[in-house]
């Protein structure tokens, strides 16, 4: 199988390309210029490898949660790509990516994801290492302040950006079940890569329409004054 998958939404920008069981990836951390790096690490990456859209399988790319400028510009290029090339498209967790990149280098085999939303808030997952080796969310996502995670009575990892901002609220929450914290961790499209060839042989791809992005927070195009007036009412 062959696979293209985008990550934007966090101040990394990554592509990846899936070839039959081998993962190839063009990674930088780049705050704000995810929109002129993007295509051409897409146009790189498919060089590279001889490749051209119509002879994918599929694509996938990281649909949040995340930045909402990020997650936006990875939906409207696979989007472009998808209905360019005719091709299905796999939408991956942002939560789900940072767990899986993290279960490929630990032995650890659950992930407590948390990654900073603002406004006193996390984007929260919890996720464990299941028997084909893929991560995979017990209970659901969330955007939650960080003293109101709900937990499951398993010890894990703590990892995400949420777990550096917010880390002494989550350490008096979960201590006991924390085995290691990993803070600096990105979500990586070789993840999503591996994420979205998975999510495809179990029938989640989807028609390029009906790729979009998931925020968690209803309300993430707000104005910050529209938020506080809205906290405050």
């Amino acid at each position: 199988m062959k696979l293209l998958a985008v990550e934007t939404s966090t101040e990394a920008c990554s592509v990846a390309l899936f070839i039959d069981g081998e993962v190839q990836e063009r990674f930088e951390l780049a705050p704000k210029t995810h929109t002129k790096l993007i295509l051409p690490m897409i146009d790189a990456l498919m060089a590279s490898a001889e490749l051209k859209p119509q002879q994918l399988d599929a694509l996938a790319f990281s649909r949040g949660p995340g930045s909402f400028t990020g997650v936006r510009i990875a939906t409207g290029v696979i989007q472009g790509i998808a209905f360019g090339a005719d091709l299905p498209v796999v939408p991956v967790s942002t939560l789900a990516a940072l767990a899986q990149d993290f279960f490929m280098r630990s032995a650890i085999t659950v992930a407590y994801t948390a990654m900073d939303a603002r406004i006193s808030e996390i984007f929260w997952g919890v996720y464990q290492y299941n028997s084909e080796g893929f991560a995979e969310l017990v209970g659901e996502e969330a955007v939650t302040p960080p003293a109101d995670v709900n937990i499951p009575a398993v010890s894990g990892a703590g990892i995400g950006s949420g777990w550096s901002v917010y880390h002494g609220i989550l350490m008096a929450k979960l201590q006991a079940q924390v085995l290691q914290v990993d803070a600096d961790c990105l979500p990586h499209a070789a993840a999503i890569a591996r994420l979205g060839v998975y999510g495809f042989g179990l029938g989640q791809a989807v028609a390029a329409e009906h790729a979009m992005p998931v925020y968690l927070r209803d309300k993430v195009a707000k104005t910050e004054a529209e938020r506080h007036a809205a906290k405050s009412a």
